[in-house]
């Protein structure tokens, strides 16, 4: 699936408001005349989009896939689509059996912004953006800890994760991208740390700053989160059919606290 973000509240249900969730569950139920649950693969925020979101859902093994993604297309509002819909097979769980989940953050350092074709998925950046110290800060972030600093606490839900990738690239009219991909991501993860290194990139902190806050146990204060506008899901990866019910189990477990 891919969606623009900006006028949904969240991909999650949430009664009186326009989630994805909502939206697509109503377009399915609507199209199957029978109701229809999804679970997803990573729940984004308002305002996050996507252009490689996963989900799955009980339905008829006889399903013409290719008939439901256009009479799909033609009941969907324009800031959502299904792009494919394929059988999955029994041990598949899109949030479970997911090896990890990649996004990209968008920000445009031009003097005038972001171009007017790319505003509602890109931060537009009035500071000066020093990319080596983005990129070493970075480099201090990466493995298995726990990030309890930038991350939104939930009852019950461990902070530690293991962070595989943060690069970042200077591309075509100014823009930063920068690309975060891990095993699973907390609640604000992802923009707590963009936001973290932009300020070091704008000088406002040191280089050694955001990796010093792995040290903490609870959400760190002065910590900015990033606009969501800026931030994507842009693909989620799966085991081969053999190895979803491990990676399954494994992903179920709870991870025990680091010491």
């Amino acid at each position: 699936m891919a969606y623009d973000g900006t006028d949904f509240s969240g991909w999650a249900r949430q009664p009186g408001l326009r989630t994805v969730c909502g939206v697509l569950e109503d377009a399915l139920g609507t199209v199957l005349r029978a109701p229809v649950a999804l679970t997803v693969a990573g729940r984004t925020d308002a305002g996050v989009h996507a252009t490689g979101q996963v989900a799955h859902a009980d339905l008829d093994a006889g399903l013409d896939t290719a008939w439901l993604v256009r009479r799909l297309a033609r009941l969907l509002p324009p800031d959502v689509r299904v792009r494919a819909v394929t059988p999955a097979p029994d041990a598949f769980d899109a949030r479970f059996s997911a090896l990890r989940r990649h996004y990209r953050y968008r920000v445009a350092t031009a003097p005038y912004g972001a171009d007017p074709l790319r505003a509602r998925d890109t931060l537009s950046w009035p500071y000066p953006l020093d990319l080596d110290a983005v990129r070493a800060a970075s480099d201090g972030l990466l493995g298995e800890h726990d990030f309890a600093a930038y991350c939104k606490r939930r009852e019950g839900a461990t902070t530690v994760r293991g962070l595989q990738a943060l690069s970042w690239t200077r591309g075509a009219d100014d823009v930063v991208e920068a690309a975060v991909s891990a095993d699973a991501f907390c609640h604000s993860m992802v923009r707590s740390l963009i936001g973290a290194l932009l300020d070091v990139g704008r000088g406002r902190r040191a280089v050694e700053w955001p990796a010093g806050l792995l040290s903490r146990t609870e959400r760190a204060s002065e910590v900015p989160v990033a606009p969501a506008h800026g931030l994507t899901l842009a693909a989620v990866d799966y085991p081969s059919d053999a190895g979803l019910a491990a990676r399954t189990q494994a992903t179920r477990r709870l991870r025990t606290p680091l010491i």
